[in-house]
Parts: structure tokens; sequence; C-alpha cells
């Protein structure tokens, strides 16, 4: 089994939104890679936000019983809980790296669930947070 990586929103979007064909090989790549060797890591914030963008707020959007097997299917994966030690750690994090709320929601469950990384497009590729380092797969040159 490979180092554990948590799975960032953007990626689960990317792998069924049609509007980037490079960024959605990239993303399906990466989340039938976490599947197969039971590395990857989501979380219930993540599944929710996953949810309203492509239901919403992509250009094709998905019907609601389409995201909801979507939904099914990828948790398969471990899905990390939010409770309220979860929520304390992410307002720690919040003080401490001085990024939002949801983003250091994103960094606790990562850091609970001992991920090395999280693979996402919106936090600083390359910077640590609590020990796990973010890496965006979308950026050139990145190797995974």
């Amino acid at each position: 089994m490979s180092a554990k990586t948590f799975l960032d929103s953007n990626i689960l979007v990317y792998a069924y939104d049609t509007h980037d064909a490079m960024k959605q090989k990239t993303a399906v790549g990466l989340i039938k890679k976490a599947i197969e060797e039971e590395s990857g890591i989501l979380s219930a914030q993540v599944l929710g936000e996953f949810f309203v963008v492509v239901t919403q707020k992509i250009p094709n959007p998905l019907s609601i019983a389409d995201a909801e097997t979507i939904i099914d299917i990828l948790s398969a994966l471990p899905v990390a809980e939010i409770d309220l030690s979860l929520v304390r750690r992410a307002i720690d994090t919040q003080k401490a790296c001085r990024i939002s709320y949801w983003d250091s929601l994103i960094v606790a469950a990562a850091e609970r669930e001992g991920c090395s990384v999280i693979l996402s497009e919106d936090l600083n590729d390359g910077q640590k947070y609590n020990g796990v380092r973010v890496q965006n797969p979308f950026k050139q040159g990145q190797n995974l």
C-alpha cells in the first residue's frame, strides 16, 4: 500500500468536468490510482463540495442522481468525518497558517488521517501545513 494521499475536491470535480480534457485525464488517473492502491483519503467536506460544484457550477452539470452515484463509488475510499475536534484543529491551523477555514479543515482532516500529501490546486504547491505537503497535480512537470 502506498503512502496516504488526501484528495481535495477539485481533483474529484475535474474528473467529471469535461471542460478541460487534460485536467480531467489527470484527475481520473489520480482517483483510479488512489482506489487501486488504497492510498486515497477523502473527507465529508470534500464530498459535499464535489456534490455542489458538479450539480450546480460546472458548464455541463451532472444530475443529482448521477452525482449521488459517484459519491457512492468514491466512498470506497476512507472518508474523514467532521467532528468537534477536527473543527478545533482547523481553527488552530487557520490561526497558525493564515489560510481560510475551509482549507484549514482540509489540512486538519489530512493530518488526522496520516496523509503525507494533499493533492490540491487551491493550496500553495510545495507548502507544508502541519507536516502535510501540498502538491498541485495540474502544475506542469509534476510527477505523481
